[in-house]
């Protein structure tokens, strides 16, 4: 299903069809050996179910991927890699290297520290990508000097979902949006780790500096198997 002219979401990644590049964000690589250090005991799935959510939209998009964007926070800690990042981050750029022709990382606030790693596996490190009027970017901070050419914004970093109700049941959903910043198409991603369900956009305070205003507009894809189209914010209960 296309979000935008050219813009398909496939599970929780968008693949621009013209250039034939997937991007995916917010891996969030070690996140459960964050949450074993703090106590919270999980067993370590998700990078099994990543390179397995991987195989799937290769499958359904049926054609050589000229390149994959990483947007940014491919890693959890702020700080030191740890011993799991650092594993998962070699095994994933390798793994993805085996498939596609080139690998780009866009840099989240979560990276820091990534660039021995990066160097290792022959990964580029970038704070942007412009793809002719569509601009990559983590989302975590808006560029000084944004080109006049671009006309559509994919950013990752809020992590969107969406409380829906049925009968007296809540339940959480990842989620696309789509909207207007400064005259710009905006899409958001959600988090393609699949241990984050994400913030409600509808009870919680953005993060995103390009989302600091009403998002009634803004138009809501549950991300899934087949994404399903919501309609705008305003309408969701």
């Amino acid at each position: 299903m296309e979000i935008h002219k050219g813009i398909e979401i496939i599970g929780n990644s968008l693949y621009l069809k013209k250039h034939k590049t997937l991007v995916i964000s917010d891996l969030h690589l070690g996140f459960e050996e964050s949450l074993n250090r703090q106590g919270v005991l999980v067993p370590r799935f998700q990078f099994k179910d990543i390179l397995e959510q991987l195989e799937k939209i290769r499958k359904k998009i049926g054609c050589k991927i000229k390149a994959t964007i990483l947007n940014g926070d491919l890693k959890h800690e702020f700080g030191r890699i740890t011993d799991q990042e650092w594993r998962e981050l070699r095994k994933l750029f390798k793994h993805l290297q085996q498939n596609d022709e080139n690998v780009i990382i866009v840099k989240g606030n979560h990276d820091v520290n990534l660039g021995p790693v990066a160097e290792m596996e022959n990964v580029s490190i970038v704070k942007n990508i412009e793809l002719e009027d569509i601009m990559i970017i983590h989302g975590d901070e808006i560029p000084k000097n944004l080109p006049k050419k671009i006309k559509t914004i994919i950013i990752g970093h809020e992590h969107p979902a969406v409380s829906l109700r049925e009968g007296g049941r809540v339940e959480r959903f990842k989620c696309f949006l789509k909207g207007k910043w400064k005259g710009k198409n905006l899409i958001v991603m959600p988090s393609f780790n699949p241990l984050i369900e994400g913030s409600d956009i509808m009870k919680e305070k953005t993060l995103s500096p390009f989302l600091q205003k009403n998002l009634s507009n803004f138009e809501v894809w549950v991300a899934a198997d087949e994404p399903l189209y919501f309609g705008k914010v305003r309408n969701l209960k």
